[in-house]
């Protein structure tokens, strides 16, 4: 199986249009155009009944305590753990493509709806709980919201979109499902899987680097 995007080049920088922020003179950083990349695929094994869509950032900080802080950075040899941008089940086998900014675009405080219809079907990304506890921002997120890495992680972040093909029509996952959950639920279920890797940093001094 392969999978391709005319937003995202493998293991290329991440346009801005396709994040949730973007750098900034002042405040670091700012709202973005938070568009979900075009994504497309092909040569999808027999057998395949559905597809899903997982995007992940593998190098989260494990601990908080300099993230975003004035005068601190967030060490490169910190633990990572991973933080899950879009999650979408339920793909319909005859489906090859989804459309830049087709199922996100904008920031929309305070968490977006689910997708209408029985399928396919959005879970929630780690937003959800990142903002928990923010009057401004808290609530649920489901769908795509792009990267926004902490503007002072001496590391740029990757972050990973998967498809994967299953042999079942239906991910056995309910409610707000998380990234972890729809990980947990496939296994077993996978008959084939494609990646496309993007790098994003909104540190200046690792401009050009990422």
């Amino acid at each position: 199986m392969r999978l391709r995007s005319d937003s995202i080049q493998d293991q290329h920088v991440i346009a801005s249009d396709f994040a949730f922020c973007k750098p900034a003179a002042v405040g670091h950083v700012a709202l973005s155009d938070n568009r979900n990349p075009h994504l497309a695929w092909d040569e999808a094994p027999e057998g395949t009944r559905s597809f899903v869509l997982i995007c992940h950032d593998p190098d989260v900080p494990s601990s908080a305590e300099d993230v975003n802080r004035e005068g601190r950075t967030v060490p490169a040899s910190l633990p990572r753990v991973d933080f899950f941008h879009w999650v979408l089940v339920d793909l319909p086998p005859t489906l090859r493509e989804i459309a830049a900014g087709s199922m996100s675009s904008g920031v929309t405080p305070r968490g977006k709806p689910p997708l209408a219809g029985p399928a396919p079907r959005h879970g929630i990304n780690d937003y959800t709980a990142w903002f928990r506890g923010d009057q401004d921002m808290q609530g649920s997120y489901f769908g795509y919201d792009g990267p926004c890495p902490p503007w002072n992680d001496a590391l740029a972040h990757r972050y990973v979109f998967t498809l994967y093909a299953l042999g079942v029509e239906r991910c056995a996952v309910d409610g707000e499902f998380t990234g972890q959950q729809v990980r947990d639920a496939i296994a077993g279920h996978i008959l084939a899987h494609a990646s496309i890797t993007g790098t994003y940093t909104l540190n200046p001094t690792l401009t050009g680097l990422a």
